[in-house]
């Protein structure tokens, strides 16, 4: 109802309305303003107006009386942190027999095979992450736990093989953008080779800590220290001494304790192709490993002088990268010298006349890719790798070895699918026989010079699959079925013990069940 008779247009009742919004602005309940929060603008008369102007068809509301909303919580000042814990898991469980109902085995002569055969193992991973908004900076402490085969159901012993294979503290941003830091002991990874579960260029177990700067050219340097002492005796060696100030009896005392010191050094660069996701990754790699002087006990119990080891490695990485469905072509070279020649926890052999690893050396070239297309996907690669221990002339630790290896998928349905994974390697040592299977049998040996000894292996499987996450070669969890039929030929065979089932058998065949997963972004496997 308009005209001069509406009590909302009188005069009176505008400034009756104007009195009480006025009141209600300084009401304790509504005139509390946040801190990081603009007051609100006032309002004019002629908002007012409109605000109260009712439709010309329609009574105004009467007014109900309600109690006042709670003040909204304040937000916390900017010095405090924010933090959460996350969980994540790597894991694979196998189940396996062969022909004969005996366990299955891994069948590969080469050190990096088939994963198909690798035996149950877990990881499972608690990380504590925090944002620390008053240094603008970040940090994080991951630990690891590993638990690795046999398990409970398989050997009935309560107990378990457990290892810590990360326990460390970083921190992100600390003082400059894109500087990290981190002391703790950590498995150092680059990019894997998935089929053969392995890592050509950079895998460093280390106690220590490094730093890794991030520019924002897509550019990143990794620089780390660390240390390990292997519990063998080219380390360590224990020896009984008299008890001191004439105390009765013996000690052990620790007579050789060195430790191996491995530095590493890491640079990446990625370039990508226009405004797309594709490009190039760039990566150039290097450690320096050294191990002290020290002295142990000879069998004629006087003390020999142990020298000091030294080594190095260097590679490089060529990467290209479709930014698709995981598409990609990466391409190693990796040399080793020295003591880093052999394994980080390795008792080296075959030593040199002063008794030392220099002169060994390893050389390693490998490939592998991913191509994926519609219900199609193909993981393919392969590597060579030649190695030689540091003594005068060839024995068994010296090996020629290669592998090449391709698994295609067809996906079926969007979380089914059925793959096809052959491989076929090649090992060559040299070795002090004849090649002759009845003379070694006896117990002949028809040379005493070194003669290489070429094996030959070829495998093929097949293996339908489940894939709840759905389509992707690197889609996990995954459920399988596999059978893998193994053919080597006599040189092959003659690389077993005489009496293994493995040497008289040319043709094995592998039945398993298994299932593999990795969730919730792990230090290495998962992200």
């Amino acid at each position: 109802m308009r005209g001069s008779l509406d009590p909302l247009r009188s005069p009176l009742a505008r400034g009756v309305v104007a009195i009480g919004v006025a009141a209600l602005s300084l009401a304790p309940h509504s005139g509390i303003a946040h801190a990081d929060e603009p007051a609100a603008p006032a309002v004019s008369d002629t908002g007012i107006d409109k605000a109260l102007a009712t439709p010309a068809d329609e009574p105004a509301a009467p007014a109900v009386s309600e109690p006042s909303p709670p003040a909204a919580p304040a937000k916390p000042p900017a010095t405090e942190h924010e933090g959460r814990f996350s969980f994540g898991s790597y894991g694979r469980v196998l189940a396996a027999t062969d022909a004969e109902g005996r366990p299955a085995r891994d069948t590969d002569i080469v050190v990096h095979g088939s994963r198909l055969d690798l035996d149950s193992y877990v990881e499972l991973e608690l990380r504590r992450e925090d944002r620390w908004p008053a240094l603008e900076a970040e940090s994080e402490v991951t630990a690891t736990l590993a638990v690795g085969s046999p398990l409970f159901h398989w050997d009935g012993e309560f107990d378990a093989r457990v290892a810590v294979r990360n326990l460390y503290f970083e921190e992100r941003g600390l003082g400059v953008r894109g500087l990290d830091a981190w002391v703790g002991t950590r498995y150092l990874r680059g990019d894997n080779f998935y089929l053969l579960d392995f890592w050509p260029l950079d895998d460093v177990n280390t106690l220590g800590g490094g730093v890794r700067y991030t520019a924002p050219t897509r550019t990143r340097a990794d620089v780390h220290l660390g240390f390990g002492r292997p519990d063998n005796p080219f380390y360590r060696d224990l020896a009984d001494r008299p008890a001191p100030l004439g105390q009765f009896g013996t000690a052990t005392i620790e007579l050789l304790d060195r430790q191996r010191m491995i530095g590493s050094a890491r640079l990446e660069q990625t370039v990508l192709f226009g405004a797309g996701p594709g490009g190039l990754k760039l990566v150039g790699y290097g450690e320096g490993h050294r191990v002290p002087t020290g002295e142990r006990e000879a069998t004629s119990g006087a003390l020999e002088a142990v020298p000091q080891e030294t080594g190095f490695v260097v590679g490089a990485e060529i990467g290209a990268f479709s930014g698709e469905r995981d598409g990609f072509l990466n391409l190693f070279a990796r040399y080793a010298s020295g003591i880093a020649a052999y394994g980080a926890f390795a008792s080296p052999e075959g030593l040199g006349l002063d008794r030392s690893t220099a002169g060994a050396h390893e050389l390693l070239l490998a490939v592998v890719g991913n191509y994926e297309l519609g219900a199609f996907a193909l993981q393919a690669g392969g590597y060579v790798r030649s190695f030689r221990n540091a003594s005068v002339g060839l024995d068994f630790g010296d090996v020629d070895e290669g592998i090449v290896i391709a698994r295609p998928q067809l996906w079926l349905a969007d979380f089914a699918g059925l793959a096809v994974e052959g491989s076929y390697q090649l090992a060559q040592r040299g070795v002090l026989a004849d090649l002759d299977p009845e003379a070694e049998a006896s117990g002949a040996v028809g040379s005493s010079a070194p003669v290489p000894l070429a094996a030959h292996v070829g495998k093929l499987s097949l293996m339908p699959f489940l894939s709840p996450a759905g389509r992707g070669s690197f889609k996990r969890p995954l459920l399988w079925l596999a059978y893998t039929a193994t053919f080597r030929d006599d040189g092959a065979r003659m690389l077993y013990p005489i009496g293994d089932q493995h040497r008289a058998r040319s043709i094995d065949h592998f039945f398993g069940l298994a299932a593999e997963w990795w969730f919730g972004g792990t230090s290495y496997g998962g992200d």
